[in-house]
């Protein structure tokens, strides 16, 4: 109805040249003459008005209240990228919420905001613009936080910082530092990208899909550099066995971090190599011992020791070593594993078990940094393992050596594919003939640890954290190298090791830092003879790994955080932010907070969860925000919203051909024409309907599907929140006991009480306030239509509506200040307690009864619920009701059956 109201107006009302700024802004124009024409209310002046009493009033930064619980409530800090976008609104919306409503019910409340400020970004903008990295993020981040000063979202600025301020990042030194005595942080050779015309480091999102550098256009090649580890695998099995302790975390979320980390069982052989020479066994590691037998060959990776002039037979050397190089030249290896292609080394390695000699490869595939970098090759147990034994023609027949149990054959078996599953051992397994593959499996390592050729083993998946970067933007490793000394941490005395700002971005060539000369020479602090400085910076991951300790003691001078208070306020009670950072952050943030535990950097406060230096308790993860997209219908390209005609909403039309486009929600991006800039909705929608429609439109864990238009909706019951505000009396009158009301007053106190009970559980536990705000609009909804039986003036008319206000404080603040001031209440609505529900107001004075004759349901009636256990009662006023004069009339009844509690009466004749 309302968009069809809309449309009949749009001629009428609303300029052409308006709609060529956009759908959004269109809808956004509508929604105001809308407003106009049928809500009496501004809510711009109202938040105006009350962002402005909040400033004058702002309260100061306090101690902790011993005598209250603590809840620390966090979303996830952003990048200062300089433009707020939707999902920003959506994530601060939610956790704006949960912190308001656990102030008002009487926690000390931490709810803190600072800026993920290092990276790539600030420094591709210093050479693409000429500016500075500091420059550039100081501006954006000014230009953010003017834009959430919009929102109405209270954070405690006063614990504001960003990660690139020396006084951030001198900690992060720190830690660093601690962890590198503690053994955690080293340093070794690991394989990056390197671009050959700029002679630099490259990340993987700077290659394209061809592998090619995105600023040289160079073919990116593979080469060994020393690079800065955190030695995450050290943790891996408390990261993998405390996940079960998240049990407030989204089991998708905790099933990711599992893959991750990703723990195999199993053994690991020993294959010593047959050819001349002396050399150490080739270690492979295998999930499947059962197929021994089947191991056909063994598959190198290119870094592998084995890989050299010297261990290579020399008649084979050249063509190893020269595909070797060539793959370091191919950043892009997706290609390269589809085709499995691979390089005979001219090496053979001997089976213990088969007997036999078996040729060793060399591909791409196989990664050095993953397990031994040597894997079987068991062509019939393996898709992998089968197709490149195809491609590189390795044997004539592949070798099973298991095959399905009888139960489980339900067809002929196909040699022709691999048999992947566990089974029953062949005949060609020898000894272990007819065993099941787990039995087999066990036979074998044991028989292997016997021969000395092999043993029981766990790998991870998981690899060590490579955290050096060969950039400018970011937290300076603190080391210092001395040709005499080697690697010299920095005394911490001397941190923070800062950022020289008078340096060069030409894009070329290395790091700014490394052709800093007078800051990269400087004097060995355990020689005092000369050194160099560290030149790479650390993995902005790291910056955001501890950042929510340094909340709990934002300005502390001497450590990273006082251990006492970072106790008190950890786990966060909640974190809040987008399911993209699933993996990699919440996983290093796990390893740091592990990590600074055992350092005793900070204790476990008692009884607290989930404990084990779990850092979150409560994981919410919202969805992305989607933007209604067009597409021409025949070349599938992206519409502009001036090239398409919205003013039928339903049928859109693309305004050069009349053509129905394609229409989708796809999340928000420049690219695709779609997004929505949050300020201007705001603006023209007011905050609170924007919160409001944000938290109803979805359920935070699903994408929700933005649409300006039906924002409308939320603006009425605003207003109505507001009459119904303005219709209390000055005083408040205390509320008569329950049995002094009438009988709609009961019924309203009912309504009133149930409500508070489900969005305090909401709001306490399941967080869907999509819920949350159906339950307060169908309570306002219930007084407005019991205002003729109801006067305003009755206590529990203005219970309920002082209980609406209250619960929809955390989520529209404004209006909320606005109504409980048009209810002449006193105070701040936010100084109020949370209203608690009556539990003896939750039975209903009546149940509603289903009649049943001769087990027909014929009617129902209301009966008092003193009666439901009087069956001579409940006849009689079911003989006097409309229904029982039709059925029952003056009938005998032969047997009268009473159910559930009353709610359901069946009259046998």
């Amino acid at each position: 109805m309302l968009k069809a109201n809309l449309t009949r107006n749009i001629n009428k009302h609303i300029p052409t040249t308006l709609y060529a700024k956009g759908p959004c802004r269109y809808y956004a124009i509508q929604q105001q003459q809308q407003q106009q024409r049928r809500l009496p209310v501004d809510f711009s002046a109202i938040e105006s008005k009350w962002q402005r009493r909040w400033k004058e009033t702002a309260r100061k930064p306090q101690a902790l209240d011993p005598k209250k619980p603590n809840y620390y409530t966090l979303s996830m800090f952003p990048y200062p990228s300089g433009m707020l976008h939707m999902g920003h609104v959506r994530v601060y919306a939610i956790s704006d919420t949960i912190q308001r409503f656990r102030r008002m019910r009487g926690y000390n409340v931490l709810h803190p905001m600072g800026w993920d400020a290092f990276g790539l970004p600030a420094e591709n903008a210093a050479i693409e613009r000429g500016i500075h990295p500091a420059e550039w993020t100081t501006k954006n981040i000014a230009i953010m936080k003017e834009q959430m000063s919009k929102l109405c979202i209270d954070f405690d600025w006063s614990k504001e910082f960003a990660t690139c301020d020396p006084e951030y990042y001198k900690w992060t030194q720190f830690i660093f530092l601690e962890l590198y005595d503690a053994g955690l942080a080293y340093q070794k050779e690991a394989v990056v990208n390197w671009d050959p015309v700029d002679k630099t480091v490259l990340a993987n999102e700077q290659v394209d899909p061809e592998g090619k550098s995105w600023r040289s256009g160079a073919l990116v090649e593979r080469k060994k550099l020393k690079q800065w580890f955190f030695r995450v695998t050290e943790f891996a099995d408390d990261l993998l066995k405390d996940i079960d302790r998240l049990e407030n975390w989204p089991e998708r979320v905790k099933q990711m971090q599992r893959n991750w980390i990703g723990k195999s069982s199993g053994a690991e052989f020993d294959f010593s190599i047959s050819s001349a020479g002396t050399h150490d066994p080739i270690k492979v590691f295998t999930s499947r011992p059962d197929t021994i037998y089947g191991v056909q060959y063994l598959v190198l990776a290119p870094e592998h020791p084995l890989v050299n002039k010297e261990t290579l037979p020399k008649e084979q050397a050249e063509a190893v070593l020269g595909f070797v190089q060539d793959l370091k030249k191919k950043q892009n290896m997706d290609e390269a594993e589809e085709n499995r292609r691979g390089v005979f080394t001219g090496l053979y390695a001997w089976n213990p078990f088969t007997k036999e000699d078996i040729p060793v490869y060399v591909a791409p595939y196989v990664l050095s940094d993953y397990g031994t970098g040597a894997v079987m090759g068991v062509p019939a147990h393996d898709k992998r393992d089968f197709e490149f034994c195809r491609v590189n023609q390795v044997v004539d027949q592949v070798r099973f050596v298991v095959e399905p149990t009888i139960q489980e054959v339900d067809k002929p078996f196909d040699a022709s594919v691999p048999f992947t599953a566990q089974g029953v051992l062949t005949e060609s397994s020898g000894p272990y003939k007819g065993m099941k593959s787990k039995v087999a499996g066990k036979a074998i390592v044991n028989e292997a640890q016997k021969m000395g050729v092999g043993h029981p083993a766990t790998q991870f998946r998981l690899k060590d954290w490579l955290l050096s970067r060969q950039r400018y933007w970011g937290a300076p490793i603190p080391i210092i190298h001395c040709p005499a000394c080697k690697v010299v941490p920095v005394p911490k005395q001397d941190l923070p090791v800062r950022l020289p700002i008078d340096v060069e971005f030409s894009g070329k060539g290395q790091s700014p830092l490394a052709g800093k000369e007078d800051w990269v020479n400087c004097t060995c602090p355990k020689c005092h003879g000369p050194a160099k400085r560290e030149t790479d910076t650390m993995d902005t991951f790291v910056d955001s790994s501890w950042y929510f300790m340094r909340f709990t003691d934002a300005h502390n001078k001497t450590l990273p955080f006082d251990p006492a208070k970072a106790s008190a306020l950890l786990p966060v009670d909640i974190y809040i932010g987008g399911v993209e950072h699933a993996i990699l952050h919440l996983l290093y943030s796990r390893f740091i907070a592990k990590a600074l535990l055992k350092q005793g950097a900070y204790y476990e406060a008692p009884g607290k969860k989930p404990g084990h230096g779990e850092p979150f308790n409560v994981l919410l993860t919202q969805g992305m925000v989607h933007g209604r997209t067009f597409k021409d219908p025949k070349t599938q390209r992206f519409l502009k919203p001036d090239e398409v005609d919205t003013t039928d909403y339903a049928r859109p039309k693309v305004i050069s051909t009349g053509e129905t486009p394609l229409i989708s929600f796809e999340k928000m991006s420049k690219s695709k024409y779609n997004g929505v800039d949050p300020v201007t909705v705001v603006k023209e929608c007011g905050v609170d309907a924007t919160r409001l429609h944000i938290l109803y439109k979805a359920p935070p864990s699903e994408v929700l599907e933005w649409e300006d238009s039906s924002i409308v909706g939320m603006q009425r019951w605003l207003a109505k929140v507001l009459k119904l505000s303005q219709s209390l009396p000055a005083s408040a009158a205390p509320l008569p006991q329950i049995d002094a009301m009438t009988e709609d007053e009961r019924e309203m106190y009912r309504i009133t009480n149930q409500t508070i009970k489900q969005v305090t559980d909401t709001l306490t536990s399941s967080y869907s306030f999509n819920t949350c705000i159906s339950d307060l609009i169908k309570l306002s909804n219930h007084v407005s239509a019991a205002s003729t039986s109801i006067s305003p003036g009755s206590p529990v008319y203005q219970h309920a509506v002082r209980s609406i206000v209250t619960m929809m404080a955390p989520m529209t603040p404004a209006m909320s200040e606005e109504c409980w001031e048009a209810a002449s209440q006193p105070s701040s609505v936010f100084d109020q307690p949370w209203p608690a529900f009556d539990s003896a107001a939750l039975e209903k004075s009546q149940v509603e009864c289903i009649v049943q004759i001769n087990g027909k349901t014929r009617s129902s009636i209301a009966i008092p619920k003193q009666v439901v256990g009087n069956p001579a009662e409940i006849e009689k006023l079911v003989r006097e009701s409309d229904a029982g004069k039709k059925w029952l009339s003056d009938k005998p009844v032969k047997k009268l059956i009473v159910a559930k509690q009353g709610e359901l009466v069946n009259f046998v004749l």
